[in-house]
């Protein structure tokens, strides 16, 4: 086990890049590309890439926005293997690290995070330190699936296994992160001393080929979903 990203009691252990790819991965690059057309940051600038897991958020980065550099951290020795084979550009490093214990000074122009704030045990801890790094008049910002709404695939999922065994709702996504409810997110932030706050949705389709191309990541994964009691940091 390489990685567990532990919230409400419930641990989530990611330990294989490509898994990670064909369950949600392949739908969070074009939201990636749309979350960093709206951020607008201007071209030359420093990023850091909070929980950048297999390096979607990185990539998009580096295509639309035309950085001076960016690094990437992550807790899984695992995905910062997938990512750097998945990033190879001289602009980008990658390194192991705690969102809730940053050693980076305050040099950048962004600091981002895709779809891993609502692991951070402690949110308020990764948000302070996102805040603590980022230049004066940067830009911190985060993307996060509405398990609970519009990320539909996910939702019907739950919706079908909570139907057939009630058991199954304490693994619910939509259930243990409140924080990836567009309000909540919005207060969240505004209650994290930034100013300026501002939170769109961004919608992507998820299209299928046939039911296997929907079910079989759900396999792939079934393995690494634990329901245990374990504590661990991001």
């Amino acid at each position: 086990m390489n990685q567990q990203r532990t919230t409400t009691g419930q641990a989530d252990i990611w330990a294989n890049g490509a898994a990670y790819e064909s369950y949600v991965g392949r739908w969070s690059r074009p939201v990636a590309r749309e979350f960093v057309r709206w951020l607008g940051v201007p071209p030359g600038s420093r990023w850091l890439d909070v929980g950048c897991g297999t390096g979607a958020l990185t990539h998009a980065i580096l295509q639309i926005a035309s950085p001076r550099a960016v690094k990437g951290i992550d807790p899984s020795e695992q995905y910062i293997k997938f990512a750097r084979q998945l990033v190879p550009d001289d602009r980008v490093t990658f390194e192991i690290g705690d969102a809730q214990a940053l050693h980076e000074e305050p040099v950048y122009h962004a600091v981002v995070s895709g779809l891993a704030l609502n692991f951070v045990p402690e949110p308020s801890r990764g948000v302070a330190q996102m805040a603590r790094v980022v230049r004066p008049g940067g830009t911190v910002a985060a993307y996060v699936w509405d398990y609970a709404g519009e990320m539909q695939f996910m939702r019907r999922f739950w919706d079908a296994a909570v139907a057939l065994d009630p058991a199954a709702q304490e693994l619910d996504e939509g259930q243990r992160f409140p924080l990836c409810q567009p309000e909540a997110l919005a207060e969240f932030f505004r209650t994290s001393a930034l100013r300026d706050v501002a939170v769109r949705a961004i919608d992507v389709p998820t299209v299928f080929r046939d039911f296997d191309d929907y079910w079989r990541p759900f396999l792939d994964i079934s393995p690494c979903r634990l329901s245990d009691r374990s504590s661990v940091l991001f």
